[in-house]
């Protein structure tokens, strides 16, 4: 069944159309005019218009191009009693669909209105498709440029066998962490292990939006609903439909809001802003927070209902400095993926800055290492990274620093760090020791000596 909308200004005709069409289960609406046609249209835009080309005021000429500049998905049958070749083909060349002459054979004109709702179903799914690759072209592009999820601490281990666990699951994952910990991480590589993995992982951070822009972003609206809406908009939940939506900062999700957000979840539909049609879709949500959520529902702030339809599967993210053990790793990653990106040779870490690393709290966990790295690299003019190119931590660094728990002795964090830094270089030199020895600035004989001691020959 479609929408469709006549337009004619003959009383009989009009309703012998809305008659036939409605007969063959349409919903029909009829008008006299281009003019109660176009105001029809602001209300509610039909999926086919089937409009006589004589009429009085702007004609059926100038209703068909006012129609296609709203919207060109929109199929146009004119009808006229004068069907000579140039006004078909000034009609065919303004949008319209066909062109069809009086008198009109009713089982012709079901034919042409369904060949014409079926190639706008066609085009309308090359339209959501088209929409769909970019969403995914982008997120490959994303998840290239962000790297991993990396870590071998006990608490990032017990991690990945979480996300391997849940990830082929449909249910909705609620994560947890301070903020710079790497929720959205956690979340892609959800998605990207999970049978979903082929569509659309959409992002939206929920606290950087007011109520009724995130309203939009959710659900989308059609053109009119507020000021401003100059045309139909798509949400990010149809954007997502069949993937993964990750709903960052949940908590700053306003009442109303709310509320849509939980009917979406229970019953997997809703209508966009300022529409009436009920939208169907497949959706995994996961939410992330650096708040906790129990105690935003108990002071009122935060539905109950739907903590629990979020709550379905918790996941924690540790902050850096409790597992410092995984930041000679991290440093590594870093130093490794910001020489590329600034296209200067691979360098190295002296044993004082990895100290300095090491004995640091990263209030602003693994995005404030990753920008501290950043800025060092700025700073460093010889071929590693010293105490000298981190003066902002030694400045904060306290003196009398506790060892930090899982790490025996700074020699292990260097051997690990020396370990992965080999590893790498072998890599990348796809074997060739020569090559290794170069990007690492040692002598063969060293790295001989050095893969031989790491096990790595």
């Amino acid at each position: 069944m479609a929408f469709v909308l006549v337009v004619e200004d003959n009383d009989t005709l009009r309703a012998a159309l809305v008659e036939v069409l409605g007969a063959g289960g349409h919903e029909v609406q009829a008008v006299a005019s281009a003019e109660e046609a176009l105001a029809r249209i602001e209300d509610r835009l039909p999926e086919l218009v089937l409009s006589d080309l004589r009429l009085p005021g702007m004609g059926g000429q100038g209703l068909l191009e006012a129609v296609k500049g709203r919207d060109p998905l929109v199929e146009v049958l004119m009808i006229t009693a004068y069907g000579t070749v140039e006004t078909a083909v000034a009609a065919m060349r303004a949008g319209a669909f066909d062109f069809l002459t009086k008198p009109v054979r009713m089982d012709h004109l079901q034919s042409k209105v369904e060949q014409a709702l079926c190639v706008r179903r066609d085009r309308l799914a090359l339209v959501r498709e088209r929409e769909r690759r970019q969403y995914l072209e982008a997120e490959v592009e994303a998840a290239f440029n962000e790297g991993q999820i990396v870590g071998r601490s006990p608490e990032m281990l017990a991690l990945y066998r979480q996300i391997e666990k849940i990830a082929a699951s449909p249910s909705s994952v609620l994560v947890s962490g301070e903020s710079g910990t790497g929720k959205e991480l956690v979340a892609r590589a959800i998605h990207m292990r999970s049978p979903r993995r082929e569509a659309p992982f959409v992002r939206v951070n929920c606290g950087a939006l007011p109520a009724g822009v995130l309203e939009s972003e959710l659900f989308g609206h059609e053109k009119g609903a507020f000021t401003g809406a100059t045309r139909q908009r798509r949400g990010r939940f149809e954007l997502a439909d069949g993937g993964t939506l990750f709903l960052d900062e949940i908590s700053d999700i306003e009442p109303a809001v709310q509320v849509r957000l939980l009917r979406v979840l229970q019953e997997r539909e809703f209508e966009r802003v300022g529409g009436e049609r009920t939208l169907h879709v497949d959706v995994r949500v996961i939410a992330a927070t650096h708040s906790e959520l129990r105690a935003e529902v108990a002071e009122g702030r935060f539905r109950e209902d739907l903590f629990y339809r979020l709550y379905v599967i918790p996941l924690h993210l540790p902050p850096l400095r409790d597992r410092k053990e995984d930041i000679p790793l991290l440093a590594d990653h870093f130093i490794e993926r910001l020489c590329a990106a600034m296209g200067r040779p691979r360098i190295g870490l002296s044993t004082g800055a990895l100290r300095l690393l090491t004995f640091y709290d990263w209030p602003g966990n693994v995005r404030e290492l990753e920008n501290a790295l950043e800025r060092a690299l700025v700073l460093c003019e010889e071929n590693q990274i010293t105490e000298a190119d981190l003066p902002f931590l030694r400045e904060t660094r306290s003196a009398t620093v506790p060892l930090p728990r899982g790490v025996v002795a700074l020699n292990s964090a260097l051997e690990e760090l020396e370990r992965a830094m080999l590893q790498r270089a072998m890599e990348r030199a796809h074997g060739v020791k020569a090559e290794a020895a170069r990007l690492l600035q040692i002598k063969p004989s060293a790295l001989y000596y050095k893969l031989e001691k790491h096990g790595l020959l």
